[in-house]
């Protein structure tokens, strides 16, 4: 009999996660996509990724991952072909962190950034998944729950979707669609816990930390003559005892400006097109501001409130049933500004293709070692979201620990350091992007570096070559609009 996996949402973990399983040709002979959106034949936006129209960036560590998962599809090069940028994170960006403005490398940068809309991304990744794996079936259907036992899960009870139906709209009663091994990638909205709770299997422990971060996104035509300004981000403070603000300025495909602001409980941006401009010129510097000000706004103002960090142990769980893997958005989400989600999801996919390599679709525990293959990437990436977030005013959720103000404080002083000195910089970004273990914070080399301080005198204004400058200058002065 054919060995069947079936993937629950086509999104970006479950599309990457069916690469992983047809990757596998000993072990699984087809995989089933179930997605009960209507899937774009081009870059577009879906219901089902409330949160995409907002800025995106895939690290290095989630572009490596795409490459092992989909080999010889050229993801990088189709995405830089429709418009995407390429920008190193230590010399390509322009970024004032909570300690100061970062200063931009002239060494070779280990850390490049893909930029692009997320519509682009998940077409480029859905459409190379799907020419370069055959085996790779989309269903346009929903799922309704599990099926099988607390012990094994052995497949999914569905309902087909009419072309052009409704979310929401199926075709009748649901069916029985039996499988080997099934996989949850259904980001936010997951009902997994609720499936599971129907086999038996209850008591997931969950950790939550809501800063009340919402995001404000506009799009903006590309001013004449600043189509090559570097990306530009002013973050946030968490050890400024105020509400967090935030703006990031993303050269995306189609000669645009990507523009996103947030804030934190009691400073949050609002859908008002007057707001806009006022609130990126008011955060700790105006350089978003200064950008956007005379800029041609090409959208409304879209807000999001889909932001709080919220992560579900299923590694921890007592019992856990052969035959089900969760990935991506319904495992762990994070507050979208540190830009790990998508890459995230790549690691987690890759994680489970390994085990399969491993061990074979049929070996004892396969699901409980992938899952906890998974957990470790995302914990690496909650460590970094809620490290940050849990020292904003109002943030509910857990409380921080002593151990958590103490490696704060380490890591705020290291931020400063990070301000004036390359290998330190450097040594962060290989954390951040996701490339390294965050223990590589802790090399007694760093520790000193840090001791010691910073090599270099803080900048007093952003790191801005002479013709950046004069564009600054001129897009400032230009009339708001």
């Amino acid at each position: 009999m054919p060995r069947t996996a079936v993937v629950i949402g086509a999104s970006m973990a479950g599309m990457l996660a069916a690469a992983a399983l047809a990757r596998s040709t000993d072990e699984v002979d087809e995989v089933i996509v179930l997605e009960r959106d209507e899937l774009p034949g081009e870059p577009g936006p879906r219901k089902g990724l409330p949160q995409g129209r907002h800025a995106h960036i895939l690290l290095p560590s989630g572009r490596a991952a795409i490459e092992e998962l989909v080999p010889g599809s050229g993801v990088r090069k189709r995405l830089l072909a429709a418009g995407a940028r390429e920008r190193g994170l230590t010399s390509g960006l322009v970024t004032l962190g909570p300690q100061g403005w970062y200063r931009r490398s002239r060494h070779h940068d280990t850390h490049p950034l893909l930029i692009a809309s997320r519509d682009l991304v998940d077409w480029a990744v859905r459409d190379a998944v799907l020419v370069g794996t055959p085996r790779v079936e989309i269903r346009h259907a929903s799922a309704l729950g599990l099926l099988g036992t607390a012990d094994r899960v052995t497949g999914v009870r569905v309902t087909e979707k009419e072309h052009g139906s409704g979310a929401d709209a199926g075709t009748g009663a649901g069916a029985d669609l039996r499988a080997d091994l099934v996989v949850d990638a259904t980001g936010r909205g997951t009902r997994v816990e609720h499936w599971l709770a129907d086999l038996g299997i209850t008591g997931i422990r969950k950790d939550v930390v809501d800063a009340g971060v919402v995001y404000a996104t506009r799009v903006y035509r590309t001013p004449e003559g600043a189509e090559d300004f570097p990306p530009a981000h002013v973050t946030a403070d968490p050890a400024g005892g105020r509400p967090g603000r935030a703006g990031l300025v993303l050269p995306i495909e189609g000669g645009r400006w990507l523009v996103s602001l947030s804030g934190t409980r009691g400073g949050e941006p609002t859908a008002a097109p007057d707001d806009f401009v006022p609130f990126a010129r008011g955060l700790r510097h105006p350089l978003v501001g200064r950008l956007i000000a005379g800029a041609e706004p090409l959208t409304d103002v879209l807000l999001s409130r889909s932001t709080r960090n919220e992560r579900r142990y299923f590694e921890k769980s007592a019992r856990w049933p052969e035959g089900l893997v969760v990935l991506g958005d319904a495992v762990a989400t994070y507050n979208p500004v540190y830009g790990q989600g998508m890459s995230v999801a790549a690691l987690g996919a890759r994680e489970l293709g390994r085990e399969l390599e491993r061990t074979g679709l049929g070996a004892p525990g396969l699901a409980r070692r992938a899952q906890r293959a998974a957990a470790k990437v995302a914990n690496a990436a909650w460590t970094m979201s809620v490290g940050q977030d849990q020292w904003f005013p109002g943030v509910r959720g857990r409380s921080p620990t002593l151990a958590d103000r103490l490696l704060s404080a380490y890591i705020g002083r290291m931020s400063r350091v990070a301000t004036g000195s390359y290998r330190v910089s450097a040594a962060m970004c290989e954390v951040t992007t996701l490339q390294t273990d965050a223990l590589r914070l802790l090399h007694p080399t760093l520790l000193l570096r840090t001791a010691l301080g910073p090599v270099l005198p803080p900048l007093s204004g952003p790191p801005l070559t002479p013709r950046e400058r004069t564009i600054l200058r001129d897009l400032g002065n230009s009339a708001p609009r």
